[in-house]
């Protein structure tokens, strides 16, 4: 390209220097991630095979797979289900999966560890997507990290610690997500407002991580919604924040196996088959059907199903 045609299309130079400064922030991201996720599967690893011996893990296998019962398909349709809407929305994954875990029986401190157990795999594999195709946002993603991860520490940790007062809790975490429900709907019908600047996002992202490990849910519609009703670019704000769900999901799966260990495992592996048949079938609907419709219809099922809780 000649010096003349530079001078007439100035704005394509600063396109290029755009796009170079994305992929080094991309880059630099990556970099991050693996040289603090390397060392700790390193260790992780050395620790695991100096104290599990291969015997350990066939008795581990076989103890899993003898706890399976029959209920295991309506957890896998639940785990699809979840995911679906997952797929198609970009959040309420935890909080549809919880709504009929509860509906199930389940007290809510092992719906919350089994939503999170599945999540983990998940949210893992979409964050990594979001980092692939440079949907994730480096200031933000790091922004949110670390007190998503205390906010659901001390939400798993709390939630654990009550479990002898599941007849309260259970109403409390319906009440909850009765709200989360309310928000949804009110998402869907509010129209686009102008770009405001999120200050705190230590408090909000903390508060995401606690709400979503006492209620098995809630870190997308609380966070990423948040973030997007005030102006945040959807496609950075969503990939920043699956990205940083994977940790959050991570940290309450560690703070469950720390206090009531994980018993549940047809619930576990039911959310994860069912998630991972659900997974392209949800991306391909989230082109299909408007989102304004998919929020409403999600918004009513979770608010039918924490009413049924509460009054039944």
């Amino acid at each position: 390209m000649s010096e003349d045609t530079k001078k007439d299309f100035p704005e394509e130079k600063k396109i290029e220097t755009s796009e170079n400064k994305g992929r080094l922030k991309i880059s630099n991201l990556r970099i991050w991630i693996y040289s603090c996720s390397i060392p700790a599967l390193l260790v992780t690893g050395y620790i695991a095979g100096r104290f599990i011996s291969p015997e350990d893990i066939g008795q581990f296998g076989n103890h899993v797979i003898e706890n399976l019962d029959e209920n295991i398909l309506w957890f896998i349709l639940a785990g699809f289900i979840a995911q679906l809407i997952d797929g198609a929305l970009g959040m309420a994954y935890g909080v549809t999966a919880t709504s009929f875990l509860l509906s199930f029986g389940l007290s809510p401190a092992v719906s919350s560890a089994s939503v999170h157990a599945s999540e983990v795999f998940t949210s893992g594999a979409s964050g990594l997507m979001h980092l692939k195709f440079g949907n994730v946002n480096s200031k933000l993603f790091k922004n949110l990290l670390i007190p998503g991860v205390i906010g659901a520490i001390l939400g798993a940790y709390i939630l654990t610690s009550l479990e002898d007062y599941n007849h309260y809790i259970t109403p409390i975490v319906s009440i909850y997500t009765l709200i989360l429900g309310v928000i949804i709907i009110r998402k869907a019908l509010q129209k686009n407002r102008g770009r405001k600047k999120v200050k705190r996002l230590f408090p909000l992202a903390a508060a995401g991580g606690f709400l979503d490990s006492i209620g098995g849910g809630g870190w997308g519609p609380i966070v990423s919604s948040t973030l997007i009703a005030n102006g945040k670019n959807p496609r950075y704000t969503i990939g920043s924040v699956n990205l940083a769900e994977f940790f959050v999901a991570l940290a309450s799966s560690f703070t469950f196996i720390a206090t009531i260990g994980f018993t549940h495992w047809s619930v576990i592996f039911g959310l994860i088959i069912g998630g991972v048949i659900a997974a392209p079938i949800g991306a391909f609907l989230a082109n299909k059907i408007p989102t304004k419709a998919l929020m409403i219809m999600v918004g009513i099922l979770i608010i039918i199903t924490s009413l049924k809780r509460i009054l039944f």
